[in-house]
Formats: C-alpha cells, structure tokens, sequence
C-alpha cells in the first residue's frame, strides 16, 4: 500500500529547500503566497546558499535537506527550484525518520529525483507542481491545483489536446515526472515500477534526438509496454539544430507507442510552462481520452 502523507491544515509549517540549483533572484512572493495558504514558512539555509552554481556545497544541500526531513514539526518540503544537483545529494539522505512520519515533498524538473525516491524506494507519494521560484509565472488555476493537493481538496483537470489522442478510458497509479530525471535514476533504487501505471512525461531544452533517445531505452527496458496510459506533457524549448531532426517530440512519442493499446493523450498541462499544474505522485486516478478531449481525476 502506497503511503500518503498527512494533508495540510492552516498553521501547519512547510520548509522551503534548494536541493540543486541557487536561486538567482528572491522567492519573496513565492513565501507570501504560501502564507496566504495558512502555512508557516520556515526557510532552509540553502535558500540564500551559493556554491559555483549550486545553492551550497553537497554536504550543505543534504544537510539543509536532512534536518526538514527529521524535524516532525514540518508537515512538507518544497523546493526552491530544480535546477541541477539533486542526483549528488539523494544517497546521502537518511529517510528513517521520514519513513516513520511521511510528509510532501513537492517540486519539479531536477526534483523528479526526490519524487521517483520517495515513491521508488520509500513507497510514499509527493507533489510534482509549481515551486516558490515558478509561483511569479504561474497561471493561479496551477497555483490552485497545487493548494488543492496539499489540503487533500477534490483535484480534476479537463483540457484539450491539439496533437491527436489515443481513446480510451482507465484507472491507475500516477507515476512520471521529467523525462531526463527519470532516464537518470534507470538502474538505482530510486527507479519507479512502470508496469499498470499512468505514466506522465515532460521535458524541456531538450534536442529532438535526444528525447528520441530517451524514449527508445525506456521502450527498451519494457517501461511502455505495460502501461495503463500515457500522458504527455509540455515538451518545450526545443533545442534548434542545422539539420532538421523531421520530427516533433509528440511525432517521436507517438511512432514509440503507437503499437499498443492504451490512452495516449497529449499537451497535458504539466512541465516547464506556466500551467503546471500539480500532478500527485503515487495517487490513484481515473482518466478520460477522447480525440481532443482529456479529463484527468484524483480518486
């Protein structure tokens, strides 16, 4: 039985961490909201910490980490931003006391490491959605969607998709997050069970081939044989190359999957864009394809 954390009530405490990147500006708005949500914000010493590009040495990332990770007063962790760098500090983690009394971890892109680790190896669910650094840009119906989760609010998203869906309807574990992130943890304890799950992907700056790449060692291994569906999110800032690749990440996905027999759906509002919205790792949904026409819902 997957594990979930308590949800949040007003005055409960949620610590702000950067486990990878430094933030290059101020989260002051990213804090305040938070407030407004009835939280109290206790901030990491990485969240003003510098190390070449990171928000500390290692051995400070883990132990900024570490000490929200023990402390049973704080009821979520949430990253700062992603970046690069969470892959150096995870096996330096002791996640005893977080077994004992699970709590969200929340974040995206570089933090897909955090999230795959915690429902990987700890068997626990977290958020992947917006973090203090993205809040600025957010769209609020993203913001919404992560406050929801948090306080264990009804969450179901209805979009539609301009690349062509693969019909059909399912119900699943959710699993997924950044595709490179997920590519780097192939082979660790921190690698996910792909088999009967709703799989959700995105990715960002990334060269066509290399999403080509990433998609054919998952096809590889088996990971997209046995889903229950697939769920594409943004793909976005392409990285332009001299010689045209021929196809779109959508177009590569597709070729990849088409062979098999589940709902595929396409531009979910998920990934490095501003209508992140808040996607519970671990969680049992309920999903709807239409040709166009997707509506994803937490059971």
């Amino acid at each position: 039985m997957i594990k979930q954390p308590p949800y949040l009530k007003k005055g409960d405490k949620i610590a702000i961490v950067c486990p990878a990147k430094k933030l290059p500006s101020s989260i002051a708005n990213g804090i305040a909201i938070l407030k407004q949500w009835g939280l109290e914000v206790v901030i990491g010493k990485t969240v003003t910490g510098s190390y070449h590009q990171f928000s500390g040495t290692d051995e400070e990332r883990a132990a900024d980490l570490q000490q929200f990770l023990d402390d049973k007063s704080i009821k979520a962790i949430i990253a700062g931003r992603g970046g690069y760098g969470t892959i150096r500090i995870i096996d330096k983690l002791d996640f005893t006391a977080f077994n004992e009394h699970p709590k969200w971890l929340i974040g995206f892109s570089d933090i897909t490491i955090l999230l795959s680790h915690s429902l990987a190896e700890l068997n626990t669910q977290s958020i992947h959605a917006q973090m203090p650094y993205t809040f600025d840009e957010s769209t609020p119906e993203a913001l919404e969607s992560l406050r929801k989760s948090l306080f264990g609010e009804p969450v179901s998203y209805t979009y539609s998709s301009e690349f062509p869906n693969r019909v059909g309807n399912t119900e699943g574990i959710l699993i997924g997050g950044n595709l490179s992130l997920l590519i780097a943890v192939e082979g660790s304890v921190s690698e996910i069970d792909y088999d009967d799950k709703v799989l959700f992907l995105e990715d960002v700056g990334e060269h066509e081939y290399s999403i080509d790449r990433m998609m054919r060692l998952l096809k590889r291994k088996g990971k997209l044989a046995k889903l229950k569906a697939l769920i594409v999110g943004a793909f976005n800032e392409i990285e332009e190359e001299k010689i045209p690749f021929g196809q779109t990440p959508e177009e590569v996905i597709w070729e990849l999957v088409k062979e098999y027999d589940y709902p595929v759906c396409f531009n979910f509002p998920s990934g490095h864009i501003d209508d992140n919205r808040a996607m519970v790792i671990g969680k049992n949904v309920s999903l709807v394809v239409d040709e166009n026409n997707v509506k994803l819902n937490f059971l």
